[in-house]
């Protein structure tokens, strides 16, 4: 999953203890590596990374993601269609936002995480800070919700990672099977909520 849906499952500010540490951990663990990097955070924060590292592990080996990704790598998108499968959902979950979280509008979400997110910049491994500056500036969590959004982001994502340009085509091959990936979807994600919830209330990282 992306960063709209491991923002979301950080879970909310009322009843998550430690809830900012938690959405600054899972947002950092995007580039933080291995156990050494891990310990040079603080236990709270090192609940977020845990809870990061739970979601994609958790992720990457769902049936139903494997089959998306398998899906994805017959249109052409190869080693990159578990990147694509990530930022589909994404634009999934953040167009039927209302319907997966109706506490909070997708805009006042997104506002509250860049707010908090840039309190704590100084937290974030360099190359994140940079990230969050034009993720705040652009809105990607709301653009998620709108295919041009979803074709930008993978664009933008192919012009810096050497050897993806396949990624340029990937929002093309997502949205001509959409109705295959909704159903994927609506699937996996109540199961990955689950999931979640599970390891929260079994303690095992929180």
């Amino acid at each position: 999953m992306n960063f709209l849906a491991h923002l979301l499952l950080s879970g909310a500010p009322a009843t998550t203890p430690d809830y900012a540490d938690i959405v600054v951990g899972n947002f950092a663990a995007e580039a933080v590596r291995g156990r050494a990097g891990l310990l040079a955070y603080p236990e709270a924060v090192q609940r977020g990374i845990r809870l990061h590292r739970f979601i994609d592990s958790f992720t990457d080996a769902h049936p139903v993601v494997r089959r998306t990704t398998a899906r994805l790598r017959e249109a052409g998108l190869g080693k990159w269609a578990g990147v694509v499968s990530d930022m589909g959902y994404d634009h999934l979950l953040a167009r039927d936002f209302a319907q997966h979280h109706p506490q909070e509008p997708l805009p006042q979400f997104a506002r509250r995480q860049y707010q908090l997110l840039h309190e704590r910049r100084h937290e974030l491994p360099g190359r994140l800070q940079e990230m969050l500056h034009y993720m705040r500036q652009h809105d990607w969590l709301t653009g998620y919700a709108h295919p041009e959004g979803l074709h930008r982001a993978l664009l933008g994502l192919s012009r810096r990672v050497p050897a993806a340009g396949v990624l340029a085509t990937g929002g093309a091959a997502f949205l001509a099977e959409l109705p295959a990936y909704e159903a994927d979807f609506q699937e996996f994600w109540p199961e990955l909520r689950a999931g979640v919830e599970d390891i929260c209330i079994s303690a095992l990282y929180f």
